[in-house]
């Protein structure tokens, strides 16, 4: 585990990080090809180009998008209007991760946008004359991404959708409210330094309570029916980090914990309201539209990437899918509903 991550991470957890605001009045943005800078002309004449690259299409990352679009469209950045979006999706593969960032690097956008760990990683390799910024990034000090969280410095920015306090939280409610839970099945795509993070974090916090994790590891999304399929008889829960192969095959495990009562753990909110029984976490939506604001700040007013600190998720909860409960076996008792802060929003019926 990287200890200077979670040292960074633990200082930013007790900061109050909201990323449109600040009073850092740092460096300004690039020139752009056609003569004009990120913050000189009227802003009604002036037109943006952003590129995304996406490392694959499931919920949680569409919405991260969905949401960094919306935020540059209420700060009057519009797709059709005055912006242009090229998105680009690498369909899970790094030979397309890697053309994707040198097509960028040689572009002429205003931004760019890496959407999870690996795409994040090669913008930051290979584009260095504009402004880049990172979501869905679980550790970006380890991933190489940044060397620190606060004002990291260079052309990039962005946040992390990891507090490990959602993890051990995870854990905490396994073992404090599912006494019968002694084996923890954990599906993962090792080749994801995002999942071998979240699930070292799940590993040490398991082993406190005398639980052991149990790793059934997959090469890509093919492979989570089967190794779900691998974990029946030998676990007594499954749990899933947020592994982009793995989400991307999370309805085969859903149909696997629900065929064999086998209470299912994610670490996203979408996989839960797609069938996992629970997780502590919060909307991508919010997470992608946070660092939109990043890039409205970069765009209209000349903010630095370097000089804006890395964000980390705050507004964490439980979230419970009721249904998923009952076909996993589940009894939903007082004492589990009492974990969840925002009952009316956070416990899916």
């Amino acid at each position: 585990m990287n200890r200077k991550f979670w040292i960074s991470l633990a200082l930013a957890s007790v900061m109050v990080i909201t990323a449109a605001c600040g009073a850092n009045t740092g460096k300004t943005g690039k020139d752009t090809d056609d003569g004009n800078t990120v913050n000189s002309g009227s802003e009604a004449e002036k037109t943006y180009t952003i590129a995304i690259s996406q490392i694959v299409e499931h919920p949680s990352l569409d919405a991260t998008r969905e949401g960094f679009i919306a935020a540059l469209k209420d700060a009057g950045i519009e797709e059709g209007k005055n912006l242009k979006i090229d998105f680009n999706n690498a369909q899970g593969d790094a030979a397309n991760i890697k053309t994707i960032s040198q097509k960028i690097a040689s572009s002429k956008s205003d931004l760019a946008l890496g959407i999870a760990t690996p795409t994040a990683q090669s913008l930051a390799d290979d584009v260095k004359d504009i402004p880049v910024l990172f979501a869905a990034v679980t550790d970006p000090i380890d991933a190489g991404i940044v060397t620190q969280l606060q004002a990291p410095g260079g052309n990039i920015t962005g946040a992390s959708d990891t507090n490990p306090v959602a993890i051990t939280q995870t854990m905490d409610f396994i073992a404090s409210q599912l006494p019968d839970v002694k084996n923890v099945g954990l599906i993962i795509n090792e080749g994801e330094q995002n999942a071998v993070v979240m699930g070292n974090i799940a590993e040490e916090a398991l082993d406190k309570h005398g639980i052991k994790l149990i790793k059934a590891s997959v090469a890509n999304s093919s492979d989570v029916k089967q190794a779900a399929d691998s974990l029946v008889g030998r676990v007594d829960a499954i749990y899933i980090t947020l592994d982009n192969m793995v989400v991307t095959g999370a309805d085969a495990i859903i149909d696997v914990a629900n065929n064999n009562d086998i209470p299912f753990f994610s670490a996203d909110r979408d996989t839960v309201e797609k069938g996992a029984f629970a997780a502590v976490g919060f909307k991508y939506y919010d997470h992608g539209y946070e660092v939109g604001q990043m890039a409205v700040e970069i765009l209209k007013n000349g903010k630095y990437p370097g000089d804006m600190d890395v964000t980390v998720p705050q507004k964490l909860d439980f979230i419970f899918n009721m249904k998923a409960a009952a076909e996993q076996g589940i009894t939903v008792t007082d004492e589990m509903k009492a974990f969840v802060k925002d009952q009316q929003n956070n416990i899916i019926e």
